[in-house]
């Protein structure tokens, strides 16, 4: 009964969002994203400590500004999704535009495959749609949500462009074949990884656990890694769609000093990015809440970890690469 009711609320919210007009639409889309944050006073509470930690010297007020920012751009991100099913090739220009796409399609030349290295940054589900829209479908790794019917309804607009979503926990083969294939797959790298799937490398000045899985498959495949963002152009009222030059990764016979070094790597164009744009990042997330063991937690109301050193573990070739 729950997951039945949790569907309706869902599928009732993407049409109604969609019935309307698309400015309508986002005012009503960042009305409510506003109520739920004061419902949900936690959320707040964590973007304003994420914001102090990598910006100390700003003002209260500017971290607030910054906050009442992603607030409403998460209700603009909720009422582009509900438009999914309108945009087509004539007419996502007025909504999206490319900016640097002479960079994709470099890499795109090399025949290896592409890896999209992104953020929940901007319209992040709008940007897989209008590349599709725009060049050619790709493959994009997703968290499957906990409600099956939401999953089946949320991946039903997302593939309306021919984009084909792959399981995170179930994507390190699929992933390959895409790649082997020349194709281009989508890997959100961003959040706080599980200590047993990660390094700790900076990010935004503070050790961060990081995945491996998108160094270790590019090192394996030699697949192009090329950052990806979008941002919302207030001058021009659009999103800008971003294609930054892939990054220039050289193996070594030392692998695992070579993951290390590409996943700073991709950490330091993500952390680029977010200095640059900080008002398009998702701050809500807790992303420094795995800590290395033995050391005490960053978040005020975070519990102590208790997982030894002795027990993680590297993920080996041919395991889930995608986290």
């Amino acid at each position: 009964m729950r997951e039945r009711c949790e569907y309706a609320g869902a599928w009732a919210a993407l049409k109604l969002l969609g019935l309307l007009p698309r400015s309508v639409a986002r005012s009503v889309a960042a009305w409510l994203a506003a109520l739920l944050f004061r419902l949900r006073p936690v959320w707040r509470q964590v973007a304003l400590f994420n914001l102090q930690m990598v910006f100390p010297d700003w003002t209260d007020s500017q971290r607030q500004k910054v906050v009442r920012t992603i607030v409403r751009n998460l209700g603009w991100l909720a009422a582009e999704f509900a438009h999914l099913p309108r945009y087509t090739r004539e007419n996502i220009e007025h909504v999206m535009i490319l900016d640097g796409f002479e960079n994709f399609a470099a890499a795109e030349r090399q025949g290896k495959g592409v890896l999209f290295l992104t953020g929940h940054m901007g319209a992040w589900e709008l940007k897989p749609f209008a590349h599709a829209l725009y060049h050619r479908p790709i493959s994009f790794v997703v968290r499957p949500i906990n409600n099956p019917r939401v999953d089946a309804l949320v991946n039903r607009y997302r593939s309306l462009s021919g984009n084909t979503p792959i399981e995170k926990n179930q994507s390190a083969r699929a992933i390959l074949r895409v790649l082997r294939q020349g194709g281009v797959v989508g890997i959100l790298a961003d959040q706080n990884a599980a200590l047993e799937d990660s390094v700790f490398v900076d990010f935004l000045g503070t050790p961060a656990a990081t995945t491996t899985g998108i160094a270790r498959m590019a090192r394996h495949t030699e697949a192009a890694v090329v950052p990806v963002y979008s941002y919302w152009d207030s001058a021009l009222r659009k999103y800008r769609l971003r294609y930054e030059p892939a990054l220039t990764l050289q193996p070594t016979q030392d692998e695992e000093a070579d993951i290390r070094r590409y996943t700073a790597l991709f950490n330091q164009a993500l952390g680029s990015y977010v200095r640059k744009f900080p008002d398009q990042w998702f701050w809500v997330h807790r992303r420094w809440k795995t800590r290395p063991p033995g050391e005490q937690p960053i978040y005020p109301d975070q519990k102590p970890q208790t997982v030894p050193a002795a027990e993680r573990a590297v993920p080996r070739d041919g395991e889930d690469l995608s986290h």
